[in-house]
């Protein structure tokens, strides 16, 4: 099947690699996430992200005094339809906590994690092999829907 399929209904939740392929219009993987962007821009698709990934995707453009870059990112995740920031106040930083101590996850997975499952996502799409088996939550790994010999 294919991703849009396998994301299912929503909630989904995007690691941060999702949006920087996405905005910074990454050639191996804007095919990719093109169509996922799509369709929560047309309301058939909710997606949530934690407010984590705004610190991340905003450190490079910062460094390179990219305003453009910057104002682009800010867009997407604070004013986008369909794009729902979860905040990292204190009993949310308490469930990474949990989320952490149970699965050995680093913190910013763990943070990921933690906003996918207080989204009432069942998916989170990333794209690092590393990421740790939590359960309730599928974790798609977006290297595995290239096509082959990319």
């Amino acid at each position: 099947m294919g991703l849009l399929t396998d994301l299912g209904e929503g909630p989904v939740a995007l690691d941060t690699s999702i949006f920087i392929y996405f905005i910074e219009e990454h050639p191996k993987y804007l095919p990719l996430v093109d169509p996922v962007f799509e369709a929560i821009g047309a309301g058939e698709l909710d997606a949530v992200t934690s407010s984590l990934t705004l610190l991340e995707t905003l450190v490079v453009p910062f460094r390179f005094a990219n305003t453009v870059l910057v104002d682009r990112y800010e867009a997407v995740l604070t004013n986008s339809r369909g794009v729902r920031l979860i905040d990292l106040d204190l009993d949310f930083l308490r469930a990474a906590a949990h989320v952490r101590a149970a699965t050995r996850a680093k913190t910013p997975d763990a943070i990921q994690a933690a906003a996918a499952l207080a989204g009432g996502c069942r998916v989170l799409l990333a794209n690092d092999r590393r990421f740790p088996r939590i359960p309730g939550l599928q974790v798609l790994r977006l290297d595995d829907y290239l096509p082959a010999g990319t």
